[in-house]
């Protein structure tokens, strides 16, 4: 199978580049290839243009590319860490860039875009990781976990991946080597779950 790997951490020594590191070689080890992007160390730009947000609109080769990608991904990862109840701003800029009308999702002939879109996205498993240090009790009480419904329902459910699941390891600011390290075993586990040996 591939399965797209996409990391949004500005710092090659973060927790989340060990998790997609992890997740990279599990895959490689079960026997799938790897579509792998680092979008920090890409320089990825978030900025979309007016020219590219119709369905026909006109976008640049690196554009397509990710595109392309996404389209011919059996899976998808996603690992980016919780800010502001958010993804940062280069993957944010991603979804808007390359999560397109036409190659993600399309509505019905005569649908303005008003209607329920019709998700493209061949891949049927959508997998998040995400890192935060704030604690359960109060993102769910307080926040009521913004990114839950930002990648189930707003991103992947759109797009037709209906099979979805989020990891959310926290606190990492106080986290110990040895809970790392579990937290990286637990992440080999779900690649297995869903990408098993072939």
């Amino acid at each position: 199978m591939n399965v797209l790997v996409i990391l949004a951490h500005p710092d090659q020594g973060s927790f989340n580049h060990a998790i997609a590191d992890t997740c990279k070689q599990r895959l490689i080890e079960n026997g799938h290839r790897v579509i792998f992007h680092d979008l920090h160390r890409e320089k990825f730009d978030p900025v979309i243009t007016s020219e590219e947000i119709p369905k026909e609109g006109k976008f640049s080769d690196l554009i397509r590319k990710h595109c392309d990608d996404l389209v011919n991904s059996d899976g998808i990862i996603i690992v980016h860490p919780n800010w502001w109840g958010q993804p940062p701003a280069v993957l944010k800029g991603w979804i808007d860039r390359v999560i397109r009308p036409g190659i993600a999702y399309e509505f019905k002939d005569g649908d303005n875009g008003e209607g329920i879109p019709i998700g493209l996205l061949k891949a049927k498993t959508g997998i998040v990781f995400n890192t935060s240090n704030t604690s359960e009790k109060r993102e769910n009480e307080i926040f009521q976990d913004p990114l839950e419904t930002i990648w189930k329902n707003c991103i992947f459910d759109f797009c037709g991946v209906k099979q979805f699941e989020r990891r959310m390891f926290r606190i990492i600011v106080t986290s110990t080597k040895e809970q790392r390290g579990r937290w990286l075993n637990e992440a080999k586990g779900i690649i297995d779950a869903y990408f098993p040996e072939f």
